[in-house]
């Protein structure tokens, strides 16, 4: 079958997502996300997997409808496997095998950041064979070559923290509301890159090391707000451009080392950090620097979603890439 109809689940952290593609068309793309954390300045598994519980079936329902696709036209069920919480992705997991075993129909199991850098492949336009791609999250720091749809070697990785939590805890010392990240984007945009300077991570080859400006940007903090009490209060969008130039810096100076080595010039970025407008920014200033075809997802394409899951899982159909019912969540998947 050449165009087959999916049905894909994403529930790796703490959005609960549903979506439907058929031949390599995304029908529809669902996402639900859990206000719960908020509260807590950061994401709790338990509660994760509670509220996954009670938003997967309405949320399928919506996937489907909105695709108008009914169950009995799927042709699979695919889910996300790992990397995650535990909790999260077995809600995910437990749903698709028993939709599948329901239906008498393959299960299809997808690894979450392979599905991030497949999701260029959902629109237009869409990167040349091979290429590079720059995958970048909470919990992940990546650079790898994508050699074709399911041949993709990681070159580069963090050797400790993700960029996603450097900018997530930099903001959480700032006292900037949960989802930091996005939240330090904003201010950074209205302050001056160059106000304050924090150190570059140097690691050896392709790898990256972000638990140092952290560090940094702690003892800053507590040695400025010593002298005057209101320094963040009184500097915070400087602060925040500051931190984010250095963190985007860290990233583009081995992105721009990989591509000069392999000589690639089809350069992409995935995964929730590449919704930053700085580092969008950055990559489109490069292309034009180094002549990069450069490659950026549509904005609900970076974060967590079920669509990237769903173009994995095509992908996965034609090359007869199913599962059984004894598979099991696997929070550290790897490649």
């Amino acid at each position: 079958m050449t165009e087959p109809t999916i049905l894909a689940i994403e529930s790796s952290c703490d959005d609960t997502s549903a979506a439907v593609i058929r031949g390599g068309k995304v029908l529809s793309n669902i996402v639900t996300t859990q206000a719960v954390h908020e509260q807590y300045g950061g994401v709790v598994p338990e509660l994760a997997s509670r509220a996954h519980q009670q938003n997967i079936i309405p949320v399928v329902h919506q996937a489907l409808r909105v695709a108008n696709v009914n169950k009995s036209e799927l042709n699979a069920v695919a889910f996300t496997r790992g990397p995650g919480l535990l909790g999260a992705l077995l809600v995910g997991c437990s749903f698709a095998k028993s939709f599948a075993l329901g239906l008498g129909i393959p299960l299809i199991e997808v690894n979450h950041m392979q599905a991030h850098i497949l999701a260029h492949f959902i629109d237009e336009p869409k990167p040349q064979l091979p290429f590079l791609c720059l995958t970048v999250s909470g919990g992940h720091t990546q650079i790898v070559l994508v050699k074709d749809y399911l041949d993709m070697q990681i070159i580069g990785q963090t050797t400790d923290d993700a960029v996603g939590e450097a900018f997530d805890k930099t903001a959480k010392m700032l006292g900037l509301p949960y989802p930091g990240g996005p939240m330090l984007d904003k201010k950074a945009a209205m302050g001056n890159p160059d106000a304050f300077e924090f150190p570059v991570g140097n690691m050896p080859e392709y790898n990256f090391s972000f638990s140092g400006i952290k560090t940094s940007v702690l003892y800053f903090l507590r040695d400025r707000v010593k002298e005057n009490p209101n320094f963040v209060e009184e500097n915070i969008n400087d602060i925040c451009a500051s931190v984010q130039k250095t963190l985007i810096k860290t990233l583009m100076k081995k992105l721009k080392l990989a591509a000069k080595d392999l000589g690639i010039k089809e350069i992409a970025i995935a995964g929730g950090v590449s919704a930053n407008s700085g580092l969008r920014h950055t990559m489109q200033e490069y292309a034009q620097k180094y002549n990069w075809n450069v490659y950026i997802p549509a904005f609900q394409y970076c974060t967590d979603n079920a669509g990237m899951i769903a173009m994995a899982a095509h992908f996965q159909y034609l090359k007869g890439d199913f599962t059984d019912q004894y598979v099991s969540p696997e929070p550290r998947l790897k490649f």
